[in-house]
């Protein structure tokens, strides 16, 4: 049965090679787009292993020799470089990965992202930072991406000791912290449920191609005595076939597109090409599971052959779906709704409960939907007023389950766009817009680890003798602690950040004399502190603040500066409003990438199931319509069909997912942050209405295939 099933796929006549090559050509798209999302998560999972491996846990014993080891983060135009200084107690010491050698004091070593940025800037602005001998370039096995900005000094053992966060390490690589598993479980639930499922659904819309057809030939062949069994084996075969040469193709474009997929910062930052890797359980999973998959499919299409061929040859109605589909969904946002006053304390458990949750949604979405299509479909037939509308009508009442498949893809789509956006607009509209760059507000503040007692007057002169900058202020401890922490005389005090209470000679002052997340204002009065001038010199100094014009040459020069004349002091480089909201901004800039990533190729997926599925039952259904045409109904009517048969459960349904995608994320927020949801803006409606509009675009496409079709030549033919 084997031969037979495969002369059947192959030699069957132009039909069944026409749609051999049309399935196999959708199962290597989806197959491409199944290895790229698992190649995906290698990749995320392999950037965040480096990226946490520069921030490793101290260890000691087993080697005589120790690498002593600090991180520090630095800034340049808002974008984060990452600083450690390295240095070996004797010749055995662990060298870190990367790099040749351990370097040693007065030299470097720097990513190609930052070698090209010393080169392009003035060594003022960045370069004095790192002074001493360019060893070379750091390898790929540190870097967390191509774009990284990453640097390793080398310094004396006392000078290392002596930086924040100094530990000892015996050896490098093995001591990497643990990625927190929600962060992994967040991103595999996010791919799964976005894209996978689109993905699967569209292999199984392809493998299930002209399925009527060959249901209408299987039960030929039952009636004339075979059996079952040899059915099953002839559909798998036929299926899988088809699958095998898919999934072939599937793994040339993969690897075909590999570095282009590299390259798009999914995250915030592009990937290694290595990156995109599939393992040996991937690479089974795809190359034994699709082909697998459709021939499992396949027999699941012919079960009324297998019952009976008769209830084929007599068109036997389905059985209509039941109520009880919803349940799945109905418990998806139960979980989320108790989530809100028993929310889990430690992250494992919140990842226990949202994820769960979420694709119970989804999957109840994909159940429910043949049931709602049903109930959409009988109102629409009562309140039918044309001929068209009830016979689209009634044919959705009549099997709603194929009616529902051609749009499950979409409804996935625009559930997980609605619950990305709604969750990256409220988290946004509370946090505050995060700014690219770092030199809004023209301050910088320098905050000390370790309170020095005085500023040199040296460095003073240097900062004030920068261009652009307009005050150099020593900001000291206060201990007497009023309504700040901190003090400052009042001669110090530049004009541009207020002015002090009258007959004050001292102000209590915030660190960075501005109130946090407030602007500068000369308006402001601050009130007296209970300070003598006299006191104020013996108090530690906390910090200083730059004011400038806010250049960015300025600010890299002060920021330089102030590196160069305490460079054991700092565990954060001296920042400016921006700094720390860039990184927050970059993190969410990538989330957001990768949630439009998901949501163009999950409609670009649901548009292909959907053409799919329209052509196929087209095609299926020739012989009724060519009858209906012979019997009088004109084209246009034949076309309203169709089109209402499609558009109306997808419009329907659009506004079933958009809704629970917007409650899904209203309880997330609200247990996960205590956010209430804030509405998306016009850019996500825009994105539901191109995609809707494309989808609608898809089906008026193959309306022309009616006029070819349903020719009186078919109904004779047939």
């Amino acid at each position: 049965m084997i031969g037979f099933g495969l002369r059947l796929a192959v030699a069957g006549g132009r039909e069944a090679l026409t749609r051999l090559v049309i399935i196999a050509a959708a199962v290597a798209v989806g197959a491409g787009l199944l290895l790229a999302t698992l190649a995906g998560v290698n990749a995320v999972n392999a950037q965040l292993t480096r990226y946490a491996s520069l921030y490793p846990h101290a260890s000691t014993g087993g080697n005589a020799d120790l690498l002593w080891w600090s991180t520090r983060e630095d800034y340049f135009h808002g974008k984060q470089i990452i600083r450690i200084d390295v240095a070996a107690t004797g010749p055995n010491a662990p060298t870190p990965i990367g790099i040749p050698t351990t370097p040693g004091p007065g030299e470097y070593y720097a990513s190609p992202s930052l070698q090209k940025l010393l080169a392009a800037n003035p060594a003022d602005q960045l370069g004095d930072r790192y002074p001493g001998h360019d060893l070379g370039t750091i390898g790929p096995a540190a870097l967390a991406s191509p774009d990284a900005l990453l640097v390793i000094v080398g310094g004396t053992t006392d000078e290392i000791a002596k930086l924040p966060r100094a530990k000892q390490l015996t050896s490098v690589g093995d001591n990497t912290p643990g990625l927190p598993e929600t962060t992994v479980d967040l991103i595999m639930g996010v791919i799964a449920g976005g894209l996978l499922f689109p993905v699967l659904i569209f292999i199984g819309t392809a493998t299930r191609l002209n399925a009527a057809r060959r249901e209408q030939r299987f039960a030929a062949m039952r009636l004339v005595g075979a059996t079952p069994k040899q059915i099953s084996m002839v559909a798998a075969v036929e299926a899988a076939a088809a699958a095998v040469a898919g999934t072939a193709l599937g793994f040339i474009l993969f690897f075909a597109f590999r570095g282009s997929l590299a390259q798009i910062p999914f995250t915030g930052m592009p990937f290694f090409t290595s990156d995109m890797s599939l393992g040996v359980l991937d690479v089974l999973l795809v190359a034994l599971g699709v082909p697998a998959g459709a021939a499992v499919a396949a027999q699941i299409s012919l079960r009324r052959v297998r019952i009976s061929p008769l209830g084929v040859t007599r068109r036997v109605t389905p059985r209509p779906p039941r109520a009880y589909r919803v349940i799945p969904l109905v418990l998806g946002v139960a979980v989320l709704a108790f989530a809100i006053g028993h929310r889990p304390e430690t992250s494992d458990g919140q990842t226990a409960v949202f994820l769960p949750a979420l694709l119970l949604i989804m999957a109840g979405l994909v159940l429910a939907g043949p049931w709602l299509t049903m109930v959409g479909a009988r109102v629409m037939a009562r309140r039918a007023s044309r001929p068209a509308t009830l016979i689209a009508a009634r044919r959705l009442a009549d099997n709603p389950k194929a009616g529902f498949r051609a749009i499950s893809g979409i409804m996935l789509a625009l559930f997980v766009t609605s619950v990305a956006v709604g969750v990256i607009t409220t988290i946004v509209a509370n946090r505050g817009p995060a700014p690219i760059g770092s030199t809004g507000a023209g301050t910088m503040s320098t905050v000390f680890t370790e309170n020095p007692p005085s500023v040199p007057d040296t460095v003073l002169t240097d900062l004030r003798a920068i261009p652009g900058v307009r005050s150099a202020t020593v900001v000291r401890e206060n201990p007497v602690r009023g309504s700040d922490g901190w003090v400052v005389a009042c001669t110090d005090l530049p004009a541009a950040y207020g002015r002090c209470a009258d007959g004050a000679t001292v102000a209590e002052v915030p660190m960075s004399l501005m109130p946090f997340e407030q602007p500068a204002s000369s308006t402001r009065v601050w009130p007296a502190a209970s300070v003598t001038v006299g006191e104020l010199q013996r108090l530690p100094v906390a910090s200083i603040v730059v004011g400038t014009d806010a250049s960015v040459a300025a600010l890299e020069r002060a920021r330089t500066v102030l590196e160069v004349a305490y460079p054991t002091e700092f565990w954060v480089a001296p920042n400016v409003p921006g700094d720390f909201e860039s990184d927050f901004a970059n993190t969410l800039r990538g989330w957001k990438q990768l949630a439009n990533v998901i949501i163009i190729a999950s409609l670009a997926l649901a548009g292909c199931s959907l053409a799919v599925t329209v052509v196929g039952g087209l095609t299926e259904r020739r012989r009724p319509f060519s009858l209906l045409r012979l019997s009088g109904a004109s084209l246009h009517v034949l076309r309203r069909v169709v089109a209402l048969e499609s558009a109306v459960p997808m419009l329907a349904v659009a506004v079933v997912a958009i809704g629970m995608g917007l409650l899904a994320a209203q309880l997330f927020l609200k247990a996960q942050m205590g956010y209430t949801l804030t509405a998306p803006g016009v850019g996500f409606y825009a994105i539901v209405v191109i995609g809707l509009a494309a989808c609608l675009g898809i089906i008026a496409s193959t309306l022309p295939l009616l006029e070819r079709i349903t020719g009186p030549e078919t109904a004779r033919s047939e």
